[in-house]
């Protein structure tokens, strides 16, 4: 296992009496690909101000290799930082951005081109060094910001939204390209976004953040299938959340039925809250099915029809479906017991 190169120990952080952030814990592996998801506000960019030195903690301590960092200033932290604007130099070429840095260090000018040039290589820009930065596309730009905090060799890469202001098709190339640099360098990225297919794709470990706290961290295959409460199902992909009641160990009722489900530990008639996911609904005849209802809308998504199915008692379900029914048909759902994801019901504070 890697071990660990970033860790936040009960970190808090207060802006004019506001809790951006409450008390969190989290470690960061060496060579992963970490992403920071979440809507805005919930404090994930916070977290990456923190890391990068940009803010100082409320409370708790940032550890960088196992020591304290929490008040060292950015620029003597092993961590670069790419931002949502990417803050390069107008009146400065491509090659001379990129090199800011190395002549701040001082390096000689054999040891910078070297380097320059090898990120240049990397990033695909290859020949750009004399363009102007005016000059460039939304995406050139951005590999140049990268360039820029790469060639400085960092342990660790931040990157706030970067790929917030590219074209759908631009990003998602752009979101393969830095899969692929984090892969082929060996270094630590840090990604914020509030994009879930993009921390999906993306990420070796996915952190979902709310109001300042973490909600759940695990692989993207653990967080979309095994989401651990109803907001974590609600906020990755799309999903039917309905109340419902454990009856006993592995049998949960909601819509008036009971199911056999894979969950335990629960309270004997313990409310909770039963997560579906659209694509996880099968269609069965009527007189096979314990859900039914009339279909109310069905929309074609290329690679599927999305359908809403109202049953008797007013849910509507959502659902999934490479087959088709016509609006107003009465059809069957059926479900198996691996796809009824049973959990805790947040009780409000």
């Amino acid at each position: 296992m890697p071990e660990n190169i970033v860790q936040l120990n009960g970190v808090s952080k207060q802006y004019d009496g506001t809790q951006a952030l409450k008390g969190i814990d989290l470690y960061i592996r060496k060579n992963e690909f970490l992403t920071l998801l979440g809507p805005s506000g919930c404090g994930k960019t916070t977290t990456l101000r923190l890391i990068g030195g940009f803010e100082q903690p409320t409370t708790g301590t940032i550890l960088f290799e196992g020591k304290d960092i929490s008040n060292v200033p950015p620029y003597k932290r092993r961590v670069n930082t790419v931002f949502q604007r990417y803050a390069l130099f107008s009146h400065m070429n491509v090659y001379e951005n990129i090199a800011f840095g190395l002549r701040i260090k001082k390096l000689d000018e054999k040891t910078i081109r070297y380097k320059v040039e090898s990120m240049l290589k990397l990033v695909n820009l290859s020949g750009f060094e004399k363009r102007d930065i005016d000059s460039l596309s939304g995406g050139q730009q951005q590999r140049v910001a990268i360039a820029r905090a790469l060639v400085n060799e960092p342990e660790v890469l931040l990157l706030d939204e970067p790929l917030a202001a590219l074209d759908l098709k631009l990003r998602r190339e752009m979101q393969q390209e830095l899969k692929n640099m984090q892969k082929q360098l060996g270094i630590t990225f840090v990604f914020v976004t509030h994009d879930q297919e993009e921390a999906l794709s993306m990420s070796d470990t996915v952190v979902v953040m709310n109001d300042g706290e973490i909600q759940q961290v695990g692989s993207p295959e653990m967080i979309y299938n095994e989401p651990k409460n109803a907001f974590v199902a609600g906020f990755i992909g799309e999903s039917n959340i309905v109340d419902g009641i454990m009856r006993a160990d592995r049998i949960v009722e909601f819509a008036g039925e009971r199911f056999d489900c894979v969950d335990f530990g629960f309270d004997k008639d313990e409310p909770v809250d039963v997560v579906i996911r659209p694509e996880d609904f099968q269609l069965i005849p009527l007189e096979n099915a314990k859900l039914q209802g009339v279909v109310r809308s069905v929309t074609f998504l290329g690679v599927h029809y999305e359908m809403i199915i109202e049953s008797s008692n007013g849910i509507k379900w959502l659902v999934h479906s490479t087959a088709m029914e016509p609006v107003g048909t009465s059809v069957g759902l059926d479900i198996t017991p691996m796809d009824i994801h049973v959990m805790k019901k947040v009780m409000a504070s």
